[in-house]
């Protein structure tokens, strides 16, 4: 009965207003973006017609517990990681049960499968990189992401670059980890503990790559460990990064910096360098955007060697 009325408490129908009880801004529902274990989330419309992201849940504690993570992670200096924070407040419907919502950036992007799709895969290395490197930021001020998967993230446009929408399952490290998705959590394939720490996101970034590879996912079987390396294997698109996808899938990284070193060593060591990335090199890119225009036809090689060295001035 407490969680049906939970249920419909958090479910609000398009043109809905839900108004903050102290702040008294008013949100125009306009459609259901997802629902999950702490609550809900909708795309909404601001006084100024602004679109936003706003959670909402009758569980405040774990509502102030993100709040509290996105106010950290806005800290983190010279990257993004999670949306931008914008309020938090209660509402007070008519059926009495007190809700707390708070309201973020709405992050306009395709799913990750949708872009290689339309892009190429020769992309997807592009984003492990981009991803290895926002992890390190985070791994660096305390924290891991925990439920990190394909539905939590979405590329946005000029430049292309992943945007993480979903921070619920950050843990500081050394917890246990608070929320993740069987698929991508290692516990699940038996390959390690959910304690919060760097080698717990990267098995997460392997089962992502294998999500991509393999979008209707598979069965552990009875030998978990033996499935993960022989469906990393045999995916065609994941060949680039065999040896790394496995390190990861074992916890030989100790950091995502380590990993992000290796990945960009596997996918360059064959290459000699040109005198286009000879004269990056020595003038020093100063912003990541000017690379991206390169990169779209460039090979796999030539686009880790530029993210890379974006990523050793810069990072």
């Amino acid at each position: 009965m407490n969680q049906r009325l939970s249920k419909q408490a958090t479910s609000f129908f398009p043109g809905s207003v839900i108004r903050g009880h102290w702040h008294k801004q008013p949100y125009t529902v306009v459609s259901l973006l997802g629902k999950g274990a702490i609550g809900s989330v909708y795309l909404c419309k601001r006084s100024d017609g602004k679109k936003v992201a706003l959670k909402i849940s009758e569980k405040s504690a774990s509502i102030t517990t993100e709040v509290n993570v996105l106010k950290q992670l806005s800290k983190v200096q010279g990257k993004l990681l999670g949306p931008s924070l914008f309020d938090v407040d209660d509402f007070l419907p008519s059926s009495g049960m007190r809700l707390s919502f708070y309201v973020m950036e709405y992050v306009e992007g395709k799913p990750v499968p949708e872009f290689l799709k339309k892009r190429g895969k020769d992309w997807f290395g592009v984003f492990l990189l981009q991803l290895l490197s926002d992890l390190e930021r985070l791994h660096q001020h305390g924290w891991v992401f925990g439920d990190l998967k394909l539905d939590n993230i979405l590329v946005t446009d000029t430049p292309p670059r992943i945007r993480w929408i979903d921070v619920g399952g950050t843990t500081q490290i050394g917890r246990s980890i608070k929320e993740y998705t069987e698929f991508y959590d290692r516990g699940y394939w038996q390959l390690g503990t959910r304690r919060a720490e760097p080698s717990y996101d990267l098995f997460a970034v392997v089962m992502l790559a294998l999500h991509y590879a393999y979008p209707k996912q598979f069965e552990r079987g009875t030998n978990p460990e033996q499935t993960l390396r022989n469906k990393i294997k045999q995916a065609h698109v994941l060949q680039p990064y065999q040896v790394c996808l496995e390190r990861a899938m074992k916890g030989y990284y100790r950091s995502s910096s380590q990993m992000l070193n290796e990945l960009n060593q596997l996918l360059t060591k064959k290459r000699v360098p040109t005198q286009r990335t000879q004269a990056i090199t020595k003038n020093k890119l100063t912003h990541t955007e000017t690379t991206f225009p390169l990169i779209e036809t460039s090979a796999i090689g030539f686009v880790s060697t530029l993210f890379f060295i974006i990523y050793h001035f810069f990072m």
